[in-house]
């Protein structure tokens, strides 16, 4: 799945090392989705319209919404399909808040303990969210974004605390990426993924500090009302 439905786009590594159902690869396209705005709040989605949005089956799409339920990230509504759940901006500012005390301080500490050989092994996923920047491509976008942070903060080596920050980003709205794309400014964020590869590599603690509390301004920003 990707920003025009027509194909398959990256799946999020699952922990254990798994490989991912089909319906949880939908859910995981979803997600991304929804989290780059492109499923609006208080909007019914079909299970039949999606899965024509996405080119798949409708059977995956539903079961994939079901676990979206669960999550508390759409609601369902009998013999329509399912609503998307508002988040207030109150609640971005806490998940936002959140996650610079979680992420700032355990990105800056990779800074003295990463393996430069597992920080280049994201570069790839770094470039992928340029690419998608480029192209507009705001599903791709998101994908590779969370698997880029998560697989950063793995290396910090707290599975729970990469558990925390991928419930935190499933829960936001990035309302803003269209404008973002539309005005040609998503690059720039999307190149913060590989500034902050270069001073974790360079060992600068205070320049990853830095670029880390930067994005995640920047990812604020997103977090609007429509």
């Amino acid at each position: 799945m990707n920003g025009t439905g027509t194909g398959a786009g990256p799946a999020l590594p699952l922990l254990g090392g798994r490989k991912p159902s089909h319906r949880e690869r939908v859910a995981d396209a979803l997600r991304a989705a929804l989290i780059a705005g492109e499923l609006r709040p208080g909007e019914v989605y079909s299970a039949p319209g999606l899965a024509a949005r996405f080119g798949v089956s409708a059977t995956p799409v539903r079961e994939a919404m079901l676990d979206l339920v669960k999550e508390g990230l759409v609601d369902t509504v009998p013999n329509k399909g399912f609503r998307v759940t508002a988040v207030s901006d109150e609640q971005l500012d806490e998940y936002t808040h959140v996650r610079s005390l979680i992420e700032v301080p355990t990105t800056a500490g990779l800074a003295a303990t990463a393996d430069p050989a597992a920080l280049e092994a994201l570069r790839p996923v770094a470039r992928e969210i340029v690419d998608a920047a480029a192209a507009g491509d705001l599903v791709a976008y998101v994908e590779a974004d969370l698997r880029f942070h998560l697989g950063l903060l793995a290396l910090a080596g707290n599975g729970h605390l990469v558990q925390v920050v991928r419930d935190l980003r499933r829960r936001s709205r990035l309302y803003g990426l269209t404008a973002l794309a539309e005005q040609g400014r998503l690059g720039a964020s999307a190149e913060e993924h590989l500034e902050l590869l270069g001073a974790l590599l360079a060992r600068d603690e205070s320049a990853v500090r830095a670029v880390m509390t930067r994005h995640l301004g920047h990812v604020r920003g997103l977090w609007a009302a429509p």
